[in-house]
């Protein structure tokens, strides 16, 4: 596909709530409310924000940058940025990066898928003791997690191949605004549970002595995690930008959705939580263990329990494919204009190599479980590669190139679509966020994940 031929999203909201879509995901609603429940609460959201809002949107608006002048895939944007030098390795990385999550994303997206079904059909109720083996005999299953694997991946393709404004941008329009309604609904039932407002003291009293080093560096990663930065996705979208789409408004909105999103999931976890007693830093198994047992005793009516439950995982798995749609489009981009195909055989090749190695992903939490890489599963070795390595040095890479590698007219340029937005002080910010303030916080995430700091 020639340059003039590239599609694009066709409207402004659709660019907003494609890339949000991008963006929000399990990150938010599965991730966001563990890491606050085992960071003090309150105070964690409060240095949340502040890091969102020097390092989330800033590295987003890098990539818009980078995204949006070159036109291409996030690989070929990079090198025409680059002009060809070895900084172009930077974007190669974020498609690999991009793809390996897609592969272990999607084990994860089919556990949601089967906890719709499992709520649908009553069988998440019980003793607590049960539900606690359900999710263990079922993610150590052969057949099960790997055939909601490919479920969701099927559902991902069928979007994809009908393009950005047929496919992505209208399942976008579709899913995001009844995401934020069944999230409304859930929340409004939930906060009206006995001893709920524990649960909001638990959100929004911060809790000074909470602070520490570790809390800061949580939330630091936690910005970078869901906000998809450095996975390609919000170069690869970028790049279906027009040249008139405001970079740092639309950086801002997103990052605004995002916090939002993140936010009503713990209105929605916590009030139920502290309303059975549950203690709010049960970690990852609170999503799959833990709300189970919640939503059966937390509203009384065994029905409105049962509601609750099936809504629940409904937009889970809403917020799951959205983000599995934004990882498969930076994989099918690359090979769409890298080996010069059509839009469905790039889409089917990217498709069919992330059904095969999420099947294995998936059997190595269970048949396959004895299979080590340095001493890990493949599933753990997929989750620490990307999460703990790529990712951290993909954006730390990705910041010192355009902060002190391109030319600054070519940024500004960018930034205020070529001088008729009036922002240069913003602009100024920017750039010392960007070839500061990010690479360093983001080399001390890196740093602390492997126990230096």
């Amino acid at each position: 596909m020639s340059k003039l031929e590239r599609a694009s999203f066709g409207s402004k909201l659709g660019v907003i709530l494609a890339t949000a879509g991008s963006a929000v995901g399990l990150g938010n609603i599965w991730r966001f409310p563990y890491m606050t429940g085992q960071n003090g609460g309150a105070v964690f959201i409060v240095i949340y924000i502040f890091c969102v809002l020097l390092l989330g949107i800033p590295c987003m608006i890098s990539e818009f940058i980078i995204g949006r002048h070159g036109q291409s895939n996030t690989a070929r944007a990079f090198r025409i940025m680059s002009g060809g030098t070895v900084w172009s390795l930077i974007g190669y990385m974020g498609v690999l990066t991009g793809f390996l999550i897609s592969c272990y994303y999607a084990v994860v997206s089919g556990w949601c898928l089967e906890y719709v079904w499992a709520s649908f059909l009553g069988h998440l109720h019980g003793d607590p003791e049960y539900i606690k083996t359900y999710f263990v005999t079922f993610s150590q299953d052969p057949v099960k997690p790997a055939f909601w694997t490919l479920i969701i991946l099927l559902a991902t393709y069928l979007i994809i191949e009908n393009g950005v404004r047929d496919g992505i941008e209208r399942a976008s329009k579709l899913m995001m605004p009844t995401l934020f309604i069944l999230l409304l609904v859930i929340v409004g039932a939930s906060c009206m549970l006995p001893e709920a407002e524990k649960g909001l003291e638990f959100l929004f009293k911060p809790d000074i002595s909470k602070v520490n080093g570790d809390v800061f560096l949580s939330a630091l990663g936690q910005s970078f995690y869901s906000m998809s930065i450095a996975m390609g996705c919000i170069c690869t979208y970028a790049s279906y930008f027009s040249k008139s789409t405001n970079l740092p408004n639309s950086a801002m909105q997103i990052g605004v959705i995002d916090f939002f999103v993140a936010l009503l999931a713990g209105l929605l976890i916590f009030p139920a939580a502290f309303s059975v007693g549950v203690n709010p830093d049960s970690g990852p198994s609170l999503i799959f263990i833990t709300l189970p047992n919640v939503f059966q005793n937390a509203f009384g009516d065994p029905t409105l329990g049962y509601i609750v439950s099936v809504l629940f995982y409904i937009l889970l798995s809403m917020a799951a494919l959205t983000s599995l749609i934004s990882l498969h489009e930076v994989s099918t981009a690359f090979l769409q204009e890298e080996i010069g195909t059509t839009r469905k055989r790039a889409a089917i090749g990217v498709t069919v190599a992330c059904m095969v190695i999420g099947v294995v992903c998936s059997l190595s939490m269970g048949a396959w479980s004895n299979v080590k890489l340095f001493g890990m599963t493949i599933f753990d070795t997929f989750d620490f590669v990307t999460g703990q390595l790529f990712l951290p040095l993909v954006g730390f890479l990705t910041c010192i190139f355009l902060g002190w590698f391109v030319p600054h007219k070519i940024v500004k340029d960018e930034f205020t679509n070529m001088g008729t937005l009036r922002n240069g002080t913003l602009f100024h910010f920017y750039l010392l966020l960007v070839k500061y303030v990010c690479p360093i916080c983001i080399l001390f995430i890196f740093l602390h994940q492997f126990g230096l700091i």
